[in-house]
């Protein structure tokens, strides 16, 4: 069985000055702004989105959603898992690149031991779709255990 999920990019003027937009097919997105100042000239991210912003949100959303099934099969229910995720990019004799992403993860698990949180994080991280497809990338992880 294969999932598709589909996002239109529309560009137009130049790579420096012109703008682009994205839409989904699900509306979620729907001719959210991006551009190159938006992406390199503006740190808070009011101007619109960038791609590195859009991989944080899928690997942050893919890990949360991993650790916790991970979580449910080793019959626990977490009240929360608290996921984000930051991609660091750099400029390199190539240009830019992704060169990290940091995961961080706090988690809230009534019954479970810190022990085994961990395990379970860990697992999920290698074990995530989006992690698996970053994969070329160095990927941390710090994870927390709050327990209950």
């Amino acid at each position: 069985m294969a999932i598709k999920r589909k996002v239109n990019a529309v560009w137009t003027g130049s790579g420096f000055e012109g703008q682009g937009s994205l839409s989904s097919s699900n509306q979620f997105f729907k001719e959210t702004p991006y551009s190159f100042k938006g992406r390199f000239e503006n740190e808070d991210g009011t101007l619109g989105t960038n791609p590195e912003e859009l991989i944080a949100a899928a690997h942050a959303g893919c890990y949360a959603m991993a650790l916790s099934v991970g979580i449910s099969k080793a019959g626990f229910e977490a009240k929360k898992v608290d996921a984000n995720a930051t991609v660091i990019m750099e400029k390199g004799e190539a240009g830019f690149s992704i060169s990290e992403i940091q995961l961080h993860v706090e988690g809230n698990v009534p019954g479970m031991d810190e022990a085994q949180f961990m395990e379970l994080a860990k697992g999920a991280k290698a074990g995530c779709p989006v992690s698996r497809a970053l994969g070329a990338v160095n990927i941390t992880l710090e994870a927390k255990f709050v327990s209950a």
